[in-house]
């Protein structure tokens, strides 16, 4: 055989050669497709990094602080000098907003965090039990879903203080149930698997293989339902500082932003514009990047 149909069969088989990928890597190249999703997440990135630091970079370059009063200014439109504009007491809108924004997101982030953990430790220990113990665990999450969860969530917050801490747990507390039932049918779909036969027969824990084995492959899931729990809790937070049980004065929160706009909107439109705007923006990038994160690591829209 000579050289050159040597050369053209490596050439051939080169060819046919499919790389293989990973599943965070093939879901890294759908997301990127996805142009709605892909600017979503800029958008998100540069606004958690506006709202981490930009109050900082304000105070330092021009002297704003969210609860610095100018009442000889009073209520003004937008400007050069202020952005956003500034409320009934003076002060800088547009600061009021990133500082705002900073406390929803915190809150929002911490809660879902936390709910996030919560359900997934309870489902999976749920899903591989099985049996008596997972059906008394899941009827207990079917009695928690009866209650009406923002009800108690403002009878939380009334009784026992109105401080951004006890907001997030109260938040936390009674959000993780839907983690919980969807990480359970994953757990369940997993238990039958060789990789968990295997680390039965060698005599790992079974809170060892829950922990090791069942938990990372179902990561997919719970990165998705944590993105689409952020902008939840931020939503419910918003709407406690809206009722006034929320984050309390001076220091603001985009829903306490949003009532005070409310109450004065005929007369400073800006005070509600900007609020609310900035607060949909940041809402609707959140849900459209968890759309975007839930096609892309879902097998089932590969194509």
């Amino acid at each position: 055989m000579s050289n050159a149909t040597i050369q053209s069969d490596d050439a051939v088989f080169a060819d046919e050669l499919v790389v293989g990928t990973s599943l965070w890597a093939d879901a890294w190249r759908r997301l990127r497709k996805n142009k709605m999703a892909f600017i979503s997440a800029w958008i998100v990135v540069a606004m958690v990094l506006a709202c981490a630091i930009g109050p900082i970079i304000i105070k330092l370059t021009w002297g704003y602080d969210y609860e610095l009063q100018n009442l000889k200014y009073n209520a003004k439109p937008p400007t050069l000098d202020h952005w956003f504009g500034t409320d009934f007491f003076g002060r800088d809108l547009f600061t009021r907003c990133l500082y705002g924004g900073r406390v929803s997101l915190t809150v929002g982030l911490l809660a879902a965090t936390v709910s996030v953990f919560i359900g997934t430790l309870y489902g999976s220990i749920a899903g591989y039990a099985g049996g008596r113990v997972d059906s008394i665990m899941m009827r207990i999450v079917d009695i928690l879903y009866t209650l009406p969860t923002m009800f108690y969530v403002i009878l939380l917050v009334t009784f026992l203080g109105r401080s951004i801490v006890l907001v997030f747990i109260a938040l936390a507390a009674l959000s993780w149930l839907t983690t919980a039932r969807i990480v359970r049918g994953q757990v369940l779909s997993l238990r039958e698997q060789e990789f968990v036969k295997a680390a039965k027969s060698v005599g790992t824990p079974g809170l060892q293989i829950v922990l090791r084995h069942l938990i990372p492959n179902t990561l997919g899931p719970i990165i998705v339902y944590f993105t689409l729990t952020v902008p939840a809790m931020i939503l419910q937070e918003a709407f406690l500082s809206f009722l006034g049980l929320g984050v309390q004065a001076p220091r603001p929160s985009m829903g306490a932003l949003i009532n005070d706009g409310a109450q004065q909107m005929l007369v400073f439109w800006w005070t509600l514009l900007f609020p609310a705007g900035t607060m949909a923006l940041l809402l609707f990038s959140l849900n459209f990047l968890g759309d975007g994160l839930r096609d892309a690591i879902d097998p089932k829209m590969k194509r």
